[in-house]
């Protein structure tokens, strides 16, 4: 372990002027923001962010194009649906047309049976 060390004031002093140099030393050796390593630095910086940007607006473009690919399926979809219902519905029509031709049909027969059986009634 170290002694003990008895910092007097003036030591004090020294060291927190020593570092005050430091700190001015270490902000003075900072590159100016008109430094051409600094514009070099910038310049790579916004054409990366360029780069982003551009690669963003892609990946946009494609998720719009595959949104209105599922959006023309799904049109497709319900139109394919719509078709079946419809031709479902006119076949229903013929069916409910041919029971009534059918009722018809059969009501006529009935009529006529009963007319037939009135005139041998009648002859009697």
């Amino acid at each position: 372990m170290s002694a003990y060390k008895d910092n007097n004031f003036n030591d004090r002093k020294a060291a927190a002027e020593s570092a005050r140099k430091a700190a001015q030393a270490k902000f003075l050796a900072m590159p100016k923001p008109d430094d051409p390593a600094v514009l070099a630095r910038q310049a790579e910086q916004k054409a990366i962010m360029e780069a982003r940007a551009a690669r963003a607006a892609e990946r946009e473009v494609a998720r719009q194009a595959e949104l209105a690919r599922l959006a023309a399926e799904d049109v497709k979809r319900l139109a394919e649906q719509a078709a079946l219902a419809a031709e479902e519905a006119q076949k229903a029509v013929e069916q409910e047309q041919q029971a009534l031709a059918m009722e018809a049909e059969r009501k006529a027969a009935r009529d006529a049976r009963y007319a037939a059986r009135q005139a041998r009634r009648a002859r009697r």
